[in-house]
Protein backbone atom coordinates (compact mmCIF):
# COMPACT_ATOMS: atom_id res chain seq x y z
CA UNK A 1 0.00 0.00 0.00
CA UNK A 2 2.99 2.08 0.30
CA UNK A 3 3.68 2.48 -3.65
CA UNK A 4 3.72 5.58 -5.28
CA UNK A 5 0.94 5.94 -7.97
CA UNK A 6 2.15 10.01 -8.95
CA UNK A 7 5.65 11.56 -8.81
CA UNK A 8 6.08 14.84 -9.84
CA UNK A 9 9.77 16.70 -10.59
CA UNK A 10 10.50 20.16 -11.09
CA UNK A 11 6.96 21.01 -12.84
CA UNK A 12 6.74 24.08 -14.23
CA UNK A 13 4.09 26.00 -17.18
CA UNK A 14 4.09 29.63 -18.22
CA UNK A 15 1.75 31.65 -20.37
CA UNK A 16 1.91 34.72 -21.94
CA UNK A 17 -0.66 37.47 -21.27
CA UNK A 18 -0.63 38.52 -24.99
CA UNK A 19 -2.85 36.82 -27.05
CA UNK A 20 -0.50 37.52 -30.68
CA UNK A 21 3.07 37.03 -29.00
CA UNK A 22 1.24 33.85 -27.34
CA UNK A 23 0.63 32.78 -30.62
CA UNK A 24 4.31 33.58 -32.06
CA UNK A 25 5.78 32.15 -28.92
CA UNK A 26 4.33 28.90 -29.81
CA UNK A 27 5.02 29.09 -33.44
CA UNK A 28 8.68 29.51 -32.31
CA UNK A 29 7.90 26.46 -29.77
CA UNK A 30 6.75 23.85 -32.72
CA UNK A 31 9.94 24.97 -34.75
CA UNK A 32 12.27 24.20 -31.92
CA UNK A 33 10.91 21.00 -31.14
CA UNK A 34 10.99 20.16 -35.03
CA UNK A 35 14.73 20.66 -34.73
CA UNK A 36 14.81 18.86 -30.99
CA UNK A 37 15.07 21.18 -29.25
CA UNK A 38 13.03 21.38 -25.94
CA UNK A 39 11.50 24.74 -25.35
CA UNK A 40 11.42 26.29 -21.73
CA UNK A 41 14.60 24.00 -20.30
CA UNK A 42 16.48 27.27 -19.97
CA UNK A 43 14.02 28.89 -17.31
CA UNK A 44 13.68 32.42 -19.31
CA UNK A 45 10.59 34.26 -19.55
CA UNK A 46 9.96 35.86 -23.39
CA UNK A 47 8.10 39.81 -22.98
CA UNK A 48 4.54 39.20 -21.50
CA UNK A 49 5.06 35.65 -19.75
CA UNK A 50 4.82 34.58 -16.47
CA UNK A 51 4.65 31.41 -14.48
CA UNK A 52 1.34 29.73 -13.99
CA UNK A 53 3.19 26.54 -12.33
CA UNK A 54 6.66 26.71 -11.41
CA UNK A 55 9.63 24.19 -10.02
CA UNK A 56 6.84 21.65 -8.38
CA UNK A 57 7.59 18.69 -6.89
CA UNK A 58 5.76 15.84 -4.96
CA UNK A 59 4.89 12.34 -4.49
CA UNK A 60 1.22 10.75 -3.85
CA UNK A 61 1.49 7.32 -2.81
CA UNK A 62 -1.72 4.70 -2.72
CA UNK A 63 -4.04 5.52 -0.10
CA UNK A 64 -3.59 8.91 -0.34
CA UNK A 65 -6.12 11.85 -0.58
CA UNK A 66 -4.27 15.40 -1.16
CA UNK A 67 -6.08 18.63 -0.96
CA UNK A 68 -4.91 20.96 -3.04
CA UNK A 69 -5.75 24.20 -1.96
CA UNK A 70 -4.92 28.02 -2.58
CA UNK A 71 -6.43 31.30 -3.72
CA UNK A 72 -7.86 32.04 -7.53
CA UNK A 73 -4.87 32.28 -9.80
CA UNK A 74 -2.78 30.32 -7.52
CA UNK A 75 -2.01 27.62 -10.18
CA UNK A 76 -4.44 24.86 -8.85
CA UNK A 77 -6.50 23.97 -12.01
CA UNK A 78 -3.13 24.51 -14.05
CA UNK A 79 -1.50 22.02 -12.11
CA UNK A 80 -3.94 19.79 -12.57
CA UNK A 81 -4.57 19.69 -15.80
CA UNK A 82 -0.57 18.85 -16.48
CA UNK A 83 -1.13 16.00 -14.47
CA UNK A 84 -4.39 14.70 -16.33
CA UNK A 85 -2.17 15.17 -19.48
CA UNK A 86 -4.48 18.16 -21.15
CA UNK A 87 -1.67 20.47 -21.49
CA UNK A 88 1.96 20.30 -21.46
CA UNK A 89 4.46 20.99 -19.35
CA UNK A 90 7.77 23.24 -20.27
CA UNK A 91 10.03 21.91 -17.64
CA UNK A 92 9.92 18.77 -15.27
CA UNK A 93 8.56 15.45 -15.09
CA UNK A 94 5.23 13.49 -14.15
CA UNK A 95 5.30 9.98 -13.46
CA UNK A 96 2.23 8.21 -12.75
CA UNK A 97 0.87 4.33 -12.62
CA UNK A 98 -2.71 2.93 -13.15
CA UNK A 99 -5.78 4.25 -14.68
CA UNK A 100 -6.74 7.54 -14.39
CA UNK A 101 -10.34 9.35 -13.64
CA UNK A 102 -10.51 13.00 -13.80
CA UNK A 103 -13.58 15.57 -13.44
CA UNK A 104 -11.93 19.39 -13.39
CA UNK A 105 -14.46 21.09 -15.61
CA UNK A 106 -18.09 21.08 -15.79
CA UNK A 107 -19.56 18.65 -18.57
CA UNK A 108 -15.70 17.75 -19.58
CA UNK A 109 -16.07 14.77 -22.16
CA UNK A 110 -19.07 15.01 -22.76
CA UNK A 111 -20.71 15.50 -26.69
CA UNK A 112 -23.79 17.65 -25.38
CA UNK A 113 -26.29 16.29 -28.48
CA UNK A 114 -25.68 13.24 -27.52
CA UNK A 115 -27.86 11.50 -24.83
CA UNK A 116 -26.54 10.59 -21.29
CA UNK A 117 -26.29 6.54 -22.05
CA UNK A 118 -24.55 7.31 -25.45
CA UNK A 119 -21.49 9.70 -23.32
CA UNK A 120 -21.20 7.03 -21.11
CA UNK A 121 -20.87 4.25 -24.13
CA UNK A 122 -18.30 6.92 -25.92
CA UNK A 123 -16.16 7.56 -22.81
CA UNK A 124 -15.76 3.85 -21.91
CA UNK A 125 -15.06 3.45 -25.79
CA UNK A 126 -12.50 6.41 -26.04
CA UNK A 127 -10.92 4.38 -22.43
CA UNK A 128 -10.80 1.15 -24.15
CA UNK A 129 -13.82 -0.37 -22.59
CA UNK A 130 -16.10 -2.97 -24.03
CA UNK A 131 -19.43 -3.21 -24.54
CA UNK A 132 -19.70 -5.66 -21.98
CA UNK A 133 -18.15 -4.23 -19.15
CA UNK A 134 -20.20 -1.36 -19.56
CA UNK A 135 -23.50 -2.90 -20.10
CA UNK A 136 -22.91 -4.37 -16.31
CA UNK A 137 -22.11 -0.90 -14.80
CA UNK A 138 -24.20 1.02 -16.52
CA UNK A 139 -27.40 0.77 -13.73
CA UNK A 140 -25.12 1.62 -11.23
CA UNK A 141 -24.06 4.78 -12.63
CA UNK A 142 -26.97 5.82 -13.58
CA UNK A 143 -28.49 5.09 -9.71
CA UNK A 144 -25.13 7.20 -8.47
CA UNK A 145 -25.80 10.12 -10.78
CA UNK A 146 -29.71 10.59 -9.89
CA UNK A 147 -30.37 11.06 -13.43
CA UNK A 148 -32.44 7.63 -14.75
CA UNK A 149 -35.27 9.91 -15.76
CA UNK A 150 -33.37 12.16 -17.64
CA UNK A 151 -30.63 9.46 -19.25
CA UNK A 152 -32.01 9.18 -22.45
CA UNK A 153 -31.99 13.34 -23.24
CA UNK A 154 -29.46 15.28 -24.70
CA UNK A 155 -26.79 16.55 -22.29
CA UNK A 156 -27.46 20.02 -23.90
CA UNK A 157 -30.61 20.01 -21.91
CA UNK A 158 -28.59 19.11 -18.60
CA UNK A 159 -28.61 21.52 -15.79
CA UNK A 160 -25.24 22.02 -14.00
CA UNK A 161 -25.88 19.62 -11.27
CA UNK A 162 -26.54 16.98 -13.64
CA UNK A 163 -23.56 17.04 -15.69
CA UNK A 164 -21.66 17.06 -12.19
CA UNK A 165 -23.65 13.88 -11.11
CA UNK A 166 -23.30 12.11 -14.07
CA UNK A 167 -19.09 13.12 -14.92
CA UNK A 168 -18.32 12.02 -11.58
CA UNK A 169 -20.76 9.00 -11.88
CA UNK A 170 -18.40 8.01 -14.83
CA UNK A 171 -15.04 8.70 -13.45
CA UNK A 172 -15.49 6.98 -10.12
CA UNK A 173 -17.58 3.84 -11.13
CA UNK A 174 -16.90 3.66 -14.63
CA UNK A 175 -12.77 3.74 -14.81
CA UNK A 176 -12.37 2.17 -11.00
CA UNK A 177 -9.14 4.70 -10.85
CA UNK A 178 -5.96 3.83 -9.10
CA UNK A 179 -5.74 8.05 -9.53
CA UNK A 180 -8.80 10.50 -8.96
CA UNK A 181 -8.37 14.04 -9.93
CA UNK A 182 -11.45 16.22 -8.70
CA UNK A 183 -11.33 19.77 -9.33
CA UNK A 184 -14.12 22.45 -7.50
CA UNK A 185 -16.45 20.14 -9.39
CA UNK A 186 -18.75 19.36 -6.46
CA UNK A 187 -19.13 22.75 -5.52
CA UNK A 188 -22.73 23.06 -7.61
CA UNK A 189 -24.36 20.06 -6.64
CA UNK A 190 -26.52 19.50 -3.59
CA UNK A 191 -25.58 18.57 -0.25
CA UNK A 192 -27.04 15.08 -0.46
CA UNK A 193 -24.83 14.19 -3.45
CA UNK A 194 -21.77 15.92 -2.34
CA UNK A 195 -21.71 14.01 0.90
CA UNK A 196 -22.33 10.50 -1.50
CA UNK A 197 -19.50 11.68 -3.82
CA UNK A 198 -16.73 12.62 -0.78
CA UNK A 199 -18.13 8.91 0.98
CA UNK A 200 -17.24 7.83 -2.57
CA UNK A 201 -13.84 9.57 -2.43
CA UNK A 202 -13.24 8.08 1.25
CA UNK A 203 -13.78 4.63 -0.12
CA UNK A 204 -11.39 5.47 -3.18
CA UNK A 205 -8.95 6.74 -1.28
CA UNK A 206 -8.06 3.61 0.61
CA UNK A 207 -6.95 1.92 -2.25
CA UNK A 208 -5.88 4.80 -5.24
CA UNK A 209 -4.39 8.40 -4.99
CA UNK A 210 -6.89 11.21 -5.16
CA UNK A 211 -5.70 14.76 -5.51
CA UNK A 212 -8.82 16.59 -4.22
CA UNK A 213 -9.16 20.78 -5.25
CA UNK A 214 -11.82 22.59 -3.62
CA UNK A 215 -12.15 26.06 -1.33
CA UNK A 216 -14.26 24.41 0.63
CA UNK A 217 -11.83 23.77 3.65
CA UNK A 218 -14.33 21.90 5.85
CA UNK A 219 -14.12 19.03 2.74
CA UNK A 220 -10.63 19.54 2.54
CA UNK A 221 -9.98 19.13 7.02
CA UNK A 222 -12.67 15.87 6.56
CA UNK A 223 -11.82 13.85 3.39
CA UNK A 224 -7.92 14.95 3.16
CA UNK A 225 -5.22 13.18 4.66
CA UNK A 226 -2.37 15.64 3.73
CA UNK A 227 -2.25 19.61 2.18
CA UNK A 228 -0.58 21.08 -0.58
CA UNK A 229 -1.02 24.83 -0.57
CA UNK A 230 -0.01 26.75 -3.41
CA UNK A 231 0.35 30.24 -3.98
CA UNK A 232 1.99 32.52 -6.84
CA UNK A 233 2.56 29.18 -8.78
CA UNK A 234 4.73 27.32 -5.89
CA UNK A 235 4.23 25.26 -3.18
CA UNK A 236 3.81 27.11 0.09
CA UNK A 237 3.39 24.43 2.68
CA UNK A 238 3.37 19.86 2.06
CA UNK A 239 1.51 19.66 5.21
CA UNK A 240 0.83 16.35 6.39
CA UNK A 241 -1.60 17.55 8.92
CA UNK A 242 -4.38 19.04 6.69
CA UNK A 243 -5.44 21.32 9.42
CA UNK A 244 -2.07 22.80 9.24
CA UNK A 245 -2.35 23.62 5.56
CA UNK A 246 -5.69 25.27 5.46
CA UNK A 247 -4.30 27.85 8.62
CA UNK A 248 -1.17 28.55 5.94
CA UNK A 249 -4.58 28.71 3.53
CA UNK A 250 -6.48 31.25 6.12
CA UNK A 251 -2.51 33.11 6.47
CA UNK A 252 -2.83 34.68 2.47
CA UNK A 253 -6.39 35.84 2.88
CA UNK A 254 -5.84 39.99 3.08
CA UNK A 255 -8.95 41.85 5.00
CA UNK A 256 -8.91 45.35 3.16
CA UNK A 257 -9.95 48.16 5.33
CA UNK A 258 -12.33 50.35 4.11
CA UNK A 259 -15.08 53.61 5.67
CA UNK A 260 -17.66 55.34 5.24
CA UNK A 261 -20.94 56.93 6.75
CA UNK A 262 -21.54 60.80 7.26
CA UNK A 263 -18.32 62.07 8.80
CA UNK A 264 -20.17 62.93 12.06
CA UNK A 265 -18.95 59.99 13.90
CA UNK A 266 -15.09 57.88 13.39
CA UNK A 267 -13.73 54.79 14.68
CA UNK A 268 -10.55 55.66 16.18
CA UNK A 269 -9.32 52.20 16.68
CA UNK A 270 -10.25 48.53 17.66
CA UNK A 271 -7.97 46.23 19.46
CA UNK A 272 -8.66 42.53 21.11
CA UNK A 273 -7.85 41.82 24.63
CA UNK A 274 -6.90 37.79 25.63
CA UNK A 275 -6.45 37.78 29.61
CA UNK A 276 -6.62 41.26 29.72
CA UNK A 277 -3.86 41.70 27.67
CA UNK A 278 -4.22 44.11 24.16
CA UNK A 279 -2.75 41.85 21.76
CA UNK A 280 -0.29 43.75 19.52
CA UNK A 281 0.60 41.21 17.03
CA UNK A 282 -0.67 42.57 13.28
CA UNK A 283 -3.19 40.00 12.64
CA UNK A 284 -2.89 37.67 15.75
CA UNK A 285 -3.79 34.01 15.84
CA UNK A 286 -6.53 33.08 18.44
CA UNK A 287 -6.37 29.22 19.57
CA UNK A 288 -10.45 28.57 19.16
CA UNK A 289 -12.57 28.74 22.22
CA UNK A 290 -10.29 31.27 24.36
CA UNK A 291 -12.04 33.93 25.72
CA UNK A 292 -11.34 37.43 24.12
CA UNK A 293 -12.54 40.91 24.25
CA UNK A 294 -12.97 44.24 22.01
CA UNK A 295 -11.69 47.76 22.71
CA UNK A 296 -13.26 50.08 20.68
CA UNK A 297 -12.27 53.95 20.46
CA UNK A 298 -14.48 56.21 18.73
CA UNK A 299 -15.50 60.07 18.62
CA UNK A 300 -18.74 61.34 17.95
CA UNK A 301 -18.33 64.63 17.18
CA UNK A 302 -21.60 66.84 16.24
CA UNK A 303 -24.33 66.93 19.35
CA UNK A 304 -27.08 66.91 17.51
CA UNK A 305 -27.90 63.18 17.91
CA UNK A 306 -27.76 59.42 19.79
CA UNK A 307 -26.60 56.70 17.81
CA UNK A 308 -26.02 52.82 18.72
CA UNK A 309 -22.60 51.34 17.99
CA UNK A 310 -23.14 47.76 16.54
CA UNK A 311 -20.18 45.05 16.23
CA UNK A 312 -19.69 42.48 13.84
CA UNK A 313 -17.31 39.81 13.02
CA UNK A 314 -17.06 38.46 9.69
CA UNK A 315 -15.59 35.76 7.37
CA UNK A 316 -12.91 35.87 4.78
CA UNK A 317 -15.53 35.74 2.66
CA UNK A 318 -16.91 39.21 4.32
CA UNK A 319 -20.28 37.09 5.46
CA UNK A 320 -21.59 38.49 8.88
CA UNK A 321 -21.16 35.66 11.60
CA UNK A 322 -21.31 37.26 14.80
CA UNK A 323 -23.33 40.35 15.80
CA UNK A 324 -23.30 42.43 19.13
CA UNK A 325 -25.77 44.96 19.19
CA UNK A 326 -25.16 47.06 22.52
CA UNK A 327 -27.72 47.16 24.74
CA UNK A 328 -28.02 48.07 28.28
CA UNK A 329 -28.66 44.95 31.66
CA UNK A 330 -32.67 45.06 30.81
CA UNK A 331 -31.88 44.69 27.32
CA UNK A 332 -33.46 47.74 25.63
CA UNK A 333 -30.98 49.01 23.02
CA UNK A 334 -27.78 51.20 24.62
CA UNK A 335 -27.58 54.96 22.61
CA UNK A 336 -24.36 56.88 23.01
CA UNK A 337 -24.34 60.90 23.29
CA UNK A 338 -21.75 62.48 21.25
CA UNK A 339 -17.83 62.82 22.94
CA UNK A 340 -15.28 60.65 22.48
CA UNK A 341 -16.13 56.34 23.75
CA UNK A 342 -13.31 53.64 24.51
CA UNK A 343 -15.62 50.61 24.92
CA UNK A 344 -14.77 47.29 26.05
CA UNK A 345 -17.01 44.42 24.42
CA UNK A 346 -16.83 40.81 25.68
CA UNK A 347 -16.70 38.38 22.69
CA UNK A 348 -16.98 35.65 25.35
CA UNK A 349 -16.01 32.27 23.92
CA UNK A 350 -14.55 32.38 20.10
CA UNK A 351 -16.06 29.32 19.16
CA UNK A 352 -15.27 30.11 15.05
CA UNK A 353 -14.48 27.24 13.30
CA UNK A 354 -10.59 27.82 11.80
CA UNK A 355 -10.36 30.48 9.22
CA UNK A 356 -9.71 34.18 8.78
CA UNK A 357 -12.13 36.79 10.54
CA UNK A 358 -12.41 40.63 10.89
CA UNK A 359 -14.28 43.23 12.38
CA UNK A 360 -17.16 45.74 11.20
CA UNK A 361 -18.55 48.49 13.57
CA UNK A 362 -21.29 50.94 12.81
CA UNK A 363 -22.37 53.94 14.39
CA UNK A 364 -26.07 54.27 13.35
CA UNK A 365 -28.54 57.53 13.83
CA UNK A 366 -31.45 56.59 16.64
CA UNK A 367 -34.03 58.51 14.79
CA UNK A 368 -33.08 58.42 11.26
CA UNK A 369 -30.82 55.45 11.09
CA UNK A 370 -27.88 57.06 9.59
CA UNK A 371 -24.98 55.44 9.38
CA UNK A 372 -22.83 58.16 10.46
CA UNK A 373 -19.54 55.76 10.68
CA UNK A 374 -18.63 52.61 9.00
CA UNK A 375 -15.70 50.94 9.56
CA UNK A 376 -15.01 47.29 7.70
CA UNK A 377 -11.84 45.28 7.97
CA UNK A 378 -10.88 45.95 11.19
CA UNK A 379 -8.61 44.10 13.45
CA UNK A 380 -8.03 40.78 11.13
CA UNK A 381 -6.96 37.78 13.19
CA UNK A 382 -7.11 33.88 12.62
CA UNK A 383 -8.99 31.47 14.75
CA UNK A 384 -6.87 28.20 14.91
CA UNK A 385 -8.11 24.64 15.75
CA UNK A 386 -6.69 20.71 15.65
CA UNK A 387 -9.50 20.37 12.80
CA UNK A 388 -12.07 22.07 10.72
CA UNK A 389 -15.70 21.43 11.11
CA UNK A 390 -18.89 22.17 9.21
CA UNK A 391 -20.52 25.66 10.07
CA UNK A 392 -18.79 28.80 11.34
CA UNK A 393 -19.55 28.14 15.23
CA UNK A 394 -17.81 25.44 17.18
CA UNK A 395 -19.11 24.58 20.27
CA UNK A 396 -17.64 20.90 21.94
CA UNK A 397 -20.52 19.43 24.37
CA UNK A 398 -20.10 16.66 26.51
CA UNK A 399 -22.61 14.18 25.49
CA UNK A 400 -25.21 12.96 28.37
CA UNK A 401 -25.97 9.35 28.41
CA UNK A 402 -29.76 8.69 28.70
Amino acid sequence: MEDTLIKVEGLSKKFCRSLKKSMWYGMQDIGSEILGRRHGLDGVLRQDEFWAVKDINFEIKRGECLGLIGHNGAGKTTLLRMLNGLIRPDQGRIEMRGKVGALIALGAGFNPILTGRENIYINASVLGMNKQYVDKKIDEIIDFAEIRDFINAPVQTYSSGMKVRLGFAVAAILIEPDILFLDEVLAVGDINFVIKCLNTVRDLSKNASVVFVSHNMQQVSMFCNRALVLEKGCVLADCANPSEGIDRYFELIKHTQHTSGTGKAEILSLELSVNNQLIKNTEPALVQGIEASAIISLRMNDFNYQANILLIVRDESLIPIMVFPLSHQNGETRYFLPGDHTLEIPLGNIDLNSGSYSFVVAVIDRDSKIVHARAEGLCAFRVTANSHFWGKIVRPVVAIDS
